[in-house]
């Protein structure tokens, strides 16, 4: 069996990003760029009055309070075109452009005006209230790099730098296919032995929430005939992601039926709990991640090797795995596997944030899986652990979204 590390970086070695598309630049938010934007213009691109107030030279004004004479105004979009010379200013307000000869801005409440005399009553420091071209970014500077995700702030910064359309990674396309007998689509009807296939709804969410398009396509019953005719669904999709029959048993038939149909398997197990039974590969264009059909080891492998699958497809540089938390409650010693702990993680007056694994693990509890905030990992073989101790953790964070 492979560890956890070793399956990662076949997935990650084995699959290349997907082609790049354009998209209008309001279209952006949670893509992920493929080139750098660079700015195309200034901001500011011109020097501009951080405040409402007058324009003034401040050589004028070095002796208060002081008698200009006003000559114009300023405002947003209405730039002044006339000069301010000697003894002179323009009323402007925040954003508008600094008329040339002008060099300082005194805030209005620093002034008191009659008519079109202005007296300034406090000096301004030369440049004071000018916001100068280019404070914020120059033409030609490198704003945001490739394989970003792309926030609403980032939208927002790409189109003021005069971006429009952007190019980015394409959205990679996922079939969800979910087997066996003992499950029925939500909605259908239902026999006492059945139960709902959930696990085809939350891989949809999941794939969404990585930044990917998720698709069921049904669900194949515990026949070769059946899992057969639904792979023919998953042609033009990007990645398979089956549900159950990842195993050995008699009825799981993931491994055996695509591998008469041309299955190049990267590997087949991880040495990890839940979710031993995953299986790696493609057939032909088109990537399989068979992942086990217990609900909760359905989610622990999709937030493990799923999201490593799609960021690979996305460009998207990994990041670290596991974050340190201390531990919430005693553990007794773990056993021959990497266990992964369903657990709340809640902030604490230490230095890190404490993880505090649920009473039961069972694979099949989806209510406690929803509850948890993370995972916490124990090594294989590991000593009992006390309450206090620093643990790995994995945040159960799938979103791609970030403001």
């Amino acid at each position: 069996m492979l560890s956890i590390e070793e399956a990662l970086d076949k997935i990650r070695s084995g699959i290349a990003p997907l082609p790049t598309e354009e998209i209008f630049v309001s279209d952006a938010l949670g893509r992920v760029l493929a080139e750098d934007i660079i700015a195309t213009v200034s901001h500011p691109p011109q020097a501009v009055s951080a405040m409402d107030g007058y324009a003034v030279r401040a050589g004028d004004v070095v002796e208060v309070p002081a008698k200009l004479k006003q000559i114009g105004e300023a405002a947003a979009g209405h730039k002044f075109e006339g000069e301010v010379g000697p003894g002179e200013c323009a009323r402007i307000f925040t954003g508008g452009a600094l008329p040339s000869g002008a060099d300082s801005i005194v805030i209005q409440e620093d002034t008191d005006a009659s008519g079109d005399t202005i007296t300034i009553k406090e000096a301004p420091k030369l440049g004071e209230w000018v916001r100068p071209e280019g404070l914020d970014f120059a033409a030609g500077k490198v704003l945001l790099s490739a394989g970003r995700i792309m926030t609403a702030r980032d939208v927002g910064l790409a189109a003021a730098a005069g971006a429009t359309w952007i190019r980015v990674r394409r959205r990679p396309r996922i079939a969800i296919l979910s087997t066996g007998d003992e499950i029925v689509m939500p909605g259908a009807p239902m026999r006492p032995d059945q139960i709902v296939s959930s696990n085809s709804v939350a891989l949809v969410a999941y794939a969404q929430t990585l930044g990917a398009e998720g698709t069921s396509i049904g669900i194949a019953e515990d026949r070769p005939e059946s899992l057969r005719e639904r792979l023919k669904d998953a042609t033009g999709f990007d990645i398979l992601v089956t549900s159950g029959g990842a195993s050995v048993g008699d009825h799981d038939l993931v491994q055996s039926v695509f591998g008469d149909e041309g299955l190049e398997l990267g590997f087949y197990k991880i040495a990890m709990r839940p979710g031993k039974p995953l299986i790696f590969g493609n057939i032909g264009h088109t990537y399989l991640l068979g992942l086990p059909g217990n609900p909760v080891s359905t989610g622990v492998t999709s937030a493990i090797f799923l999201k490593a699958a799609v960021e690979s497809m996305l460009g998207i540089a990994p990041g670290p795995l596991y974050q340190a938390a201390r531990l919430g409650r005693d553990l007794g010693p773990n056993g021959k596997r990497l266990d992964f702990m369903r657990a709340r993680l809640e902030p604490s007056d230490s230095d890190l944030p404490t993880a505090t694994p649920f009473d039961r693990q069972d694979s099949s509890m989806m209510a406690a899986f929803a509850g948890a905030d993370c995972l916490v990992m124990r090594e294989i073989g590991a000593p009992a652990a006390k309450a206090g101790d620093i643990v790995k953790v994995v945040p159960l964070e799938f979103s791609i979204l970030k403001f």
